[in-house]
């Protein structure tokens, strides 16, 4: 037997379970959000298919963002509930100081980034054919560098919280 051999296929679904296992730290950490609140600094970055089976957005959200949308739950967001047994979780985001509810599926999530520890996963599409167009989500708005923290909810570019070179002292 050669070790040039690729290893056989796996009778097991190990990369399923891996995914899953990957999807519950995100669902815990939203679920801990709507329970306790987010402590000091934490913050999310949810990126979700908006065309995903359950998902359910604003129309005026959806004409904007027919397929993916990043979302951040920080300082102004309402009624997060998370619901294990329908396998979503739903929260209220204000856009343009307008309440809008949105309800997402887990299998719709493909991304959750907590910027204030650095902490990120993606995700692949869970129940759903398509899989998304590119490697980059649709965004809402490019963040203003100067804003202050507070302030409604935001969706922003990727580029706010990709990690930057470190500066040389």
């Amino acid at each position: 037997m050669s070790d040039d051999a690729p290893p056989p296929d796996s009778l097991m679904p190990y990369d399923v379970w891996a995914e899953e296992a990957l999807r519950e730290v995100a669902i815990r950490a939203i679920e801990y959000a709507q329970a306790q609140g987010l402590p000091g600094e934490h913050h999310f970055y949810l990126t979700f298919r908006t065309d995903h089976p359950g998902t359910s957005v604003p129309g005026h959200l959806k004409a904007r963002y027919p397929q993916e949308i990043t979302i951040v739950v920080q300082h102004q967001y309402e009624n997060l509930i998370v619901d294990r047994a329908a396998g979503r979780f739903e929260v209220t985001l204000f856009f343009g100081g307008v309440p809008s509810r949105l309800v997402v599926p887990f299998g719709a999530l493909t991304m959750f980034h907590d910027p204030h520890v650095r902490f990120g996963l993606r995700f692949p599409v869970m129940g759903m054919d398509a899989a998304p167009a590119n490697d980059e989500p649709e965004v809402a708005a490019e963040p203003a560098a100067e804003e202050p923290p507070a302030g409604p909810a935001q969706v922003v570019s990727l580029d706010a919280f990709r990690r930057k070179p470190a500066k040389e002292s």
